[in-house]
């Protein structure tokens, strides 16, 4: 891996926040640089796209001046409303910060007060869609509302269109809308963007004071619903308020992240859009909401996966837009530069065409899961899994790509294995214990015959440790799942041996690798740094194997990695100390909630409330 740090005029990636309202997201700076926004969809069209490139590429900033500027900020209540604090050597101003919940339009709403002195504000609005390449035709007028009158700034290019209100807009200067003006103690100035189709009448302006407290009460109500009340409280539910955050909530849709091409690598190729919807990522989303007690985000999601699939087991995708669309086809963007000059950036998702034979077992888990806690099986829903588990009948010995989505040669995975062994026993479960119908006695022996091809080939006696694929002495972070998934008890042996493998190979600094990239297997160029979901997954194989103390030692590391307002990245940097990847990820927060749901079942010391 580079190991280097990215140019000192880049914003690092742990320096924002996410703002969002469960169908797209925004990240913004500390600095208050909105430097990503996609709208209306997380998989839509970038309108502020610096993130991935300049100014010149879509911005809206508002903050202050002064680079000495001390800067402290935390979301209100449970909830993603970031409130940002800056205080100058003049003064002191306060920025609310939100995307309204629960209206079903598209707004960025920013309130900036005067709390002490005078401090010197610059605020940028510059638009730039198709990711930040196309200018739009920009308008200017005034509109009258009840407490007085509001500039209006317009923006429009083909079917999109923004508009910017507020009493004090900036003016244009060279195709950007610029602007420098004092805040003083007891002043507000509020601006509200709003997307719209351009065939369309212009949204009303907001209610702003409704809508902030309508958006805390909202997300408020929700968290509390969780009935988890163990280790690292705290951070398990900010964890599930951005899993919440990436779930889209009216397709019932979970994003693996809100970001395209935030480098694994900084300046390398290792550059992918997450703004999609893993039929495994999802899965595991669902398993961490579950084991909180949210029932109703599974069943959306369910319906979700029905549409998704339908048709013929054949076709099913590993990944789908937001919608259930199947067309995701890679491209780059080569007048973006990439985040620390990585190249190239990249939207939709190769990915997509990879046979994955991991992902059913990981949708059986989550079914099960919630079967287990009171969700009813439709007839629809388990005609679905009945057909997906037949047609993994038939096709589980072929090789694949594997979960880390591999672009070298395909292989006999083990972790590929154990998830089909997975899948036909959580098929056989739900037979056996729910009374749904289904060739039972096919799949016994379907599931008795992976079991014993993984613990053959798939095991490494020598080296006393299971291995990434049959032809390797090489181990990978996902075999730490196995006694997760019941494949083996936690305490057993070659589990043990196993974890004392990854410990020896993928841990040069106390956090896990996915596996040594120096082996060739995935056919790219370049390192990589830990993933955190492998860091997680170790905790709940520590815990399991009853290694208490390495699990909570661990546990309160990682922990310890979250940014100042609760999120994280893919991957983390330990040399420099620094987040890298795709922000905020979902793969982190999930395993998060899922190491302390482990732990303190292990520990005794989980809490669970009724609703």
């Amino acid at each position: 891996m580079s190991g280097s740090r990215p140019p000192g005029n880049v914003t690092p990636i742990e320096d924002y926040a996410v703002l969002g309202d469960t169908r797209t997201a925004a990240l913004v700076s500390r600095g208050g640089s909105v430097d990503w926004l996609c709208l209306p969809r997380f998989d839509s069209h970038a309108c502020f796209a610096a993130l991935l490139g300049t100014r010149e590429n879509g911005r809206w900033l508002l903050g202050p001046i002064d680079p000495d500027v001390r800067t402290t900020r935390r979301y209100l209540d449970d909830s993603f409303v970031l409130e940002t604090t800056h205080e100058t050597a003049t003064g002191v101003v306060r920025v609310i910060d939100l995307m309204p919940l629960g209206d079903g339009r598209a707004d960025l709403l920013r309130r900036i007060e005067g709390v002490r002195g005078t401090v010197r504000i610059r605020h940028e609005w510059i638009v730039r869609f198709g990711y930040g390449l196309m200018r739009p035709w920009v308008s200017r007028h005034t509109e009258e509302r009840e407490a007085g009158i509001d500039e209006v700034i317009t923006a429009v290019a083909g079917p999109d269109m923004l508009v910017l209100r507020g009493a004090r807009l900036p003016r244009a200067e060279d195709g950007r809308h610029v602007d420098e003006f004092d805040v003083a103690a007891g002043e507000t100035y509020t601006f509200a963007t709003t997307w719209f189709r351009s065939h369309e009448t212009v949204p009303a302006p907001l209610k702003v004071m409704d809508r902030i407290v309508g958006t805390i009460d909202h997300t408020h109500r929700w968290a509390a619903r969780s009935d988890y009340d163990g280790p690292h409280a705290a951070a398990v539910t900010r964890s599930l308020l951005v899993l919440r955050l990436l779930s889209h909530d009216v397709t019932g849709g979970i994003v693996a992240a809100p970001t395209t091409s935030l480098p694994e690598d900084f300046g390398g190729e290792r550059n992918w859009d997450y703004r999609f919807c893993w039929l495994r990522d999802a899965a595991l989303t669902l398993e961490a909401l579950l084991g909180c007690g949210y029932l109703e985000e599974t069943d959306l999601w369910r319906q979700w996966l029905l549409r998704a699939v339908a048709g013929d087991p054949e076709d099913i995708q590993i990944m789908y837009c937001v919608d259930g669309a199947r067309d995701l086809p890679e491209r780059e963007l080569p007048h973006l530069p990439g985040y620390a000059d990585s190249r190239p950036v990249r939207i939709g998702n190769g990915a997509v065409g990879q046979r994955q034979t991991d992902v059913l077992g990981e949708v059986m888990i989550a079914l099960e899961h919630a079967r287990q806690r009171g969700l009813t099986e439709s007839d629809d829903s388990w005609k679905l899994q009945r057909a997906l588990v037949e047609n993994l009948a038939e096709h589980w010995q072929e090789a694949d790509n594997g979960l880390w989505e591999i672009r070298g040669p395909v292989r006999q995975f083990t972790h590929s294995r154990v998830m089909v062994w997975a899948a036909f026993d959580r098929a056989i479960q739900a037979v056996e214990e729910h009374g749904l119908e289904g060739p039972v006695d096919k799949w016994r022996d379907l599931r008795d015959q992976v079991r014993a091809e993984v613990l053959e080939k798939g095991w490494n006696e020598e080296r006393q440790t299971f291995v990434q694929h049959y032809d390797t002495t090489e181990v990978d972070a996902s075999l730490l799942t196995l006694s997760a998934v019941g494949f083996l008890a936690g305490d057993d042996p070659r589990m043990l041996g196993t974890i004392r493998a990854v410990e020896q190979d993928l841990m040069p600094h106390g956090l896990v690798l996915r596996y040594r990239t120096e082996s060739g297997v995935d056919g790219l160029e370049g390192g990589e740094h830990p993933f955190l979901a492998c860091s997680f997954w170790l905790v709940i194989a520590y815990a399991k194997a009853g290694l208490l103390a390495e699990a909570s030692a661990l546990m309160d590391r990682l922990v310890g990695l979250v940014n100042d307002v609760g999120l994280l990245s893919e991957e983390y940097d330990p040399v420099e100390r620094r987040m890298v990847g795709n922000f905020p990820q979902a793969f982190s927060h999930l395993t998060l909630v899922g190491a302390a749901l482990a732990l303190a079942e292990a520990t005794g010391k989980a809490r669970h409330a009724p609703h």
